[in-house]
């Protein structure tokens, strides 16, 4: 029985690459289904776009642009609260058209999709949920959602507070302080719009999670007890292996960074990098600068500059770094360390020389570096990145702890709520790059890689789970529980 997926994934990086891998594996794993994958180019260059241009179709994987003309995809910006969700409910006329032409089995949908729906029940196919977040996260917003629409509760009180909350899927009790601003305040309408999405998972017939039952078994034994939500099917971890940045690096800008790290001992190396939108302002960078230099280890810095202030865009490379780092810096650590720009993350962390990762918390980073066994230390910046650096800490053990509870903002002035100081950075590095012997939370990733790998294997739990997804999408039949065994 011949099946087509139709998969609606958000064209920015973290979800758009591991929407992609996904169907890879769907495919890999069964010559009955093939995938239409809709691409919607967002208005704005946040470096995407090239990557998409690269893909090209595949034996039963096709690309399909269903983008709006330029003037009308721009249009939604007039109000950047509400952007996202305008521009994915402006693009339901062109997937109407798209997919009313083809053989449509089922719709997979990114999390911030889900008015997509409504398209798959004209056409009476069920729909799946592509989390591309952590189990935790689905609980968290699972959990606000109940109290905002079920109790009623306004949650614009824990802003700003020190309580602590018992949230479904945490053992610990969760600081109000590291969850994301825009899921507590009721008074945004972009939080109201989230939640609303968050609602909607219940008309889905599963989630999918780009995750691994071993690294959150308590977290999603508490969703699967809880019934409140549709089957789900961890399947990751979903990594895209693609060493030159997916496309963003040149050959030789790649080679460049590998040949500079086969030269540097095993484990010697502590790589920092804050993702596609992390950036920092000339005094943080100082005192980064100042850490790396007093704690003496050796350090790959993959440094970008902020967007002009007001300006909502992704950060670029310098062209010249001694307009930001102290005078000298440079000059005194060649020796020992390495600055550059967009970084081949995959390619890096992979390296036998990197030792540890100063990292945003960026769910696909965060999986990266368990899969390639380098220990995390915790500096997130935006979205649920806070709560996955409590996640890492506190609940999986597998982090040290620069901050947690960093943010910046993207609106108005991109100005941050602190300086994390030069010290609090040095002692971090410290924790991060103690000797093996000594280090507790290297241990703990190192068992969990093995642990990531074996997943992905057959027999694996994900592998299982994919195939238990696979006989759901072609059969419909009900499947009970998730498949782990």
């Amino acid at each position: 029985m011949k099946s087509e997926l139709v998969f609606v994934p958000l064209a920015g990086w973290g979800h758009l690459v591991p929407a992609i891998e996904f169907a890879k594996l769907v495919l890999n794993r069964d010559e009955n289904i093939s995938i239409s994958v809709l691409i919607m180019k967002l208005p704005l260059e946040f470096g995407v776009q090239n990557f998409i241009q690269s893909l090209t179709s595949q034996p039963r994987l096709k690309f399909i642009d269903v983008s709006l003309d330029e003037k009308t995809s721009s249009g939604f910006l007039s109000n950047l609260e509400t952007f996202l969700y305008d521009f994915i409910d402006g693009h339901k006329s062109n997937v109407r058209e798209y997919v009313q032409n083809i053989s449509c089995s089922g719709f997979i949908l990114d999390m911030f999709c889900t008015s997509m729906i409504d398209i798959a029940n004209e056409l009476n196919v069920p729909s799946y949920i592509f989390f591309s977040s952590n189990a935790a996260f689905l609980g968290l917003c699972l959990h606000f959602e109940n109290l905002r629409k079920e109790q009623n509760l306004d949650t614009s009180k824990y802003i700003n507070s020190n309580e602590e909350l018992s949230i479904l899927g945490f053992k610990n009790p969760c600081p109000t302080k590291v969850l994301p601003k825009h899921l507590l305040d009721s008074r945004l309408a972009s939080s109201t719009l989230f939640l609303d999405g968050i609602r909607r998972f219940k008309e889905t017939k599963a989630i999918i999670i780009n995750t691994f039952f071993e690294l959150e078994s308590f977290c999603l034994q508490a969703l699967l007890d809880s019934k409140i939500v549709p089957k789900i099917y961890p399947v990751g971890p979903i990594i895209s292996f693609n060493e030159n940045g997916n496309g963003r690096n040149s050959i030789s800008e790649a080679k460049i960074i590998i040949n500079w790290l086969d030269e540097q001992p095993d484990s010697s190396v502590v790589f920092l990098c804050f993702g596609s939108m992390g950036s920092f302002e000339a005094e943080q960078i100082k005192e980064i600068a100042t850490a790396l230099e007093h704690c003496g280890h050796r350090f790959l810095w993959s440094l970008r500059r902020s967007p002009p202030k007001g300006k909502f865009d992704m950060p670029s490379d310098y062209k010249n770094y001694e307009e930001v780092l102290p005078e000298g810096f440079l000059e005194r650590t060649k020796e020992i360390g390495k600055i550059i720009g967009w970084a081949p993350q995959v390619a890096i962390l992979s390296h036998p020389s990197i030792g540890g990762f100063v990292s945003h918390c960026g769910w696909n980073s965060i999986l990266e570096s368990v899969h390639f066994g380098v220990p995390i230390a915790t500096w997130p910046l935006y979205a649920e990145q806070q709560m996955n650096a409590f996640l890492l800490v506190k609940e999986l053990g597998l982090g040290e702890e620069i901050k947690m509870d960093y943010v910046i903002s993207f609106q108005g002035k991109n100005n941050q709520v602190d300086i994390v100081s030069a010290d609090e950075i040095e002692c971090g590095l410290l924790r991060l790059m103690r000797k093996s012997e000594e280090n507790e939370v290297r241990k703990k990733i190192k068992g969990m890689k093995e642990k990531s790998r074996v997943a992905m294997e057959e027999g694996g739990s994900s592998h299982n789970s994919l195939g238990c997804l696979i006989k759901d999408v072609l059969t419909h039949l009900p499947q009970e529980e998730l498949c782990k065994d």
